[in-house]
């Protein structure tokens, strides 16, 4: 268990343990006033009436000296009897509440059998009353018994017992009243207090420990996840755990996806400079024996000198697109390509100086370049960087030309689409070259992808395509291959239009 696992289970069981004694303190407290209140009341039983007349009789026959011999005798209901000056018989404190409320059941208009205003034979008057605390609870029976144990004890009319005369002159036995053991100690409110802030306190600590166990878990597991991808290991490890469903799966999840993107990347890394170094290897190979043959044969240094500046020009073009390309991706990964330069472009116009300059270079084939567009389209602008969109449509008509037979023809169609959202600029380049497989549609836009190895091209490094998805891409757009009916290929680019006003 780690330190955060024990930081969550203090505190949780802490707020558990503070709240189940705050509210088994209310409770308490509202339990204790409630049992004062209680406690002041008069008594209205059964037996409070039948202890009130026994005490009432003892004092009419026997006056306050057998009413006290009376009372002292009594083990549950002590009845109180307070004179005229409120000082009770046996000594004992009366609350003036208590003595208030008795006074007043006895000035009521109807009489109340539980509290009586008594004379005895020695003149003195007593109020005679049973306050709720001195009765024992659910002990009704055990309390009659007492009652009448005092009575016979202290004899008829609460004289002291005597012989009494019977038929043969012999007092009869006084009959016994068994009173029993004493009451053993039972499970009152000292141990019934206890038990359920026991309980409430073992519930809390189960508690808080599987609600730490659940949050400590998964981020113990991310961390293990993090040490794991700082020693390379990117695999991905919370793509199966969604049946949590709460924000630590969902940072897990993130977490696989940033570690899918990190391999993504550094594998995108590693064969790029794989295909770079392959790229330039072969430059360089023509160049060494460019090199060597001036060297032998200095009769053929003008064709040598010729074929190293070819070869210069194909290097200095390649290195060009991989500054252009990683420039690109370098904007893409900050969050979207840096225009620092955006201006609005009339694509129309940008395409037919493309086209324009394309055919010059293609007519040595016999490839006728065709341009077409509705109303709409020639009027589209398009906010962004003219250079980088000039060089994304030239590379994909360039593309076309080159794998278009001698004596084809490319389509350029322009038409402007608006889905209700964002109107869109479609720009499509149509060829009748030899195509790719259908397979291969999404990965022609990937850097140095050949789509058919065998074929015999060096005018090319296969980064056109994949300058041109970056370029749409950055400027909010999206660029795609599919296959011609009857053979070639269709690469269409959409592009936003800035909408007027």
């Amino acid at each position: 268990m780690g330190r955060l696992f024990w930081k969550f289970f203090l505190c949780i069981m802490l707020a558990q343990v503070t709240a189940t004694i705050g509210i088994g303190g209310t409770f308490w407290l509202k339990n204790r006033a409630a049992l004062q209140e209680r406690a002041l009341d008069i008594d209205t039983s059964p037996p409070a009436q039948m202890a009130i007349e026994a005490a009432s009789a003892t004092l009419e026959a026997g006056g306050s000296g057998a009413l006290r011999q009376f009372l002292g005798k009594m083990e549950r209901l002590r009845v109180f009897a307070v004179d005229a000056q409120g000082h009770e018989l046996m000594g004992r404190n009366v609350h003036p509440a208590m003595l208030l409320k008795a006074r007043t059941l006895l000035a009521q208009p109807q009489s109340h059998p539980v509290v009586r205003e008594a004379g005895g034979s020695d003149g003195k008057r007593y109020l005679l009353f049973l306050p709720s605390s001195e009765r024992f609870r659910n002990a009704e029976a055990g309390a009659a018994r007492d009652t009448l144990n005092a009575v016979t004890m202290s004899g008829p009319r609460g004289m002291p017992p005597g012989p009494r005369s019977g038929a043969a002159g012999a007092a009869p036995p006084r009959p016994q009243f068994e009173r029993g053991p004493p009451p053993g100690p039972r499970l009152d409110s000292p141990y019934r207090t206890f038990i359920p802030l026991a309980a409430a306190i073992a519930a809390s600590l189960l508690f808080a420990f599987l609600l730490a166990w659940y949050f400590a878990r998964p981020i113990r597991d991310l961390r293990q996840a993090f040490e794991a991808a700082s020693h390379g290991d990117l695999a991905p490890r919370f793509h199966a755990s969604g049946k949590r469903g709460d924000e630590l799966t969902d940072l897990g999840r993130d977490f696989d996806r940033m570690t899918g993107r990190l391999r993504h990347l550094m594998d995108s890394q590693t064969r790029l400079l794989h295909d770079v170094s392959h790229e330039l290897r072969s430059p360089l190979a023509r160049l060494q024996a460019a090199i060597g043959l001036a060297h032998q044969q200095p009769e053929k240094m003008a064709a040598s000198m010729q074929r190293i500046e070819r070869e210069s020009e194909r290097m200095d073009k390649l290195i060009g697109e991989l500054l252009t390309l990683s420039r690109l991706e370098a904007g893409a990964a900050q969050g979207g390509a840096a225009q620092p330069h955006s201006e609005d472009v009339a694509i129309a116009d940008l395409v037919h100086d493309i086209v324009a300059d394309a055919r010059y270079e293609a007519g040595a084939r016999q490839v006728a370049i065709a341009v077409a567009g509705d109303a709409a389209s020639a009027d589209a602008m398009v906010t962004g960087q003219p250079e980088l969109l000039a060089r994304a449509v030239e590379n994909v008509v360039r593309n076309a030309v080159k794998h278009s037979p001698d004596g084809g023809t490319v389509d350029v169609a322009m038409s402007r689409q608006d889905d209700g959202r964002q109107a869109m600029l479609r720009i499509a380049v149509l060829d009748r070259g030899p195509g790719v497989a259908t397979a291969d549609l999404a990965s022609i836009f990937e850097p140095f992808f050949r789509a058919s190895p065998t074929r015999h091209s060096t005018d090319g490094h296969g980064l056109g395509l994949a300058i041109a998805r970056h370029v749409i891409g950055a400027h909010g757009g999206r660029i795609g291959a599919s296959l011609r009916d009857g053979g070639g290929l269709c690469v269409e680019m959409l592009l936003p239009v800035k909408t007027p006003g």
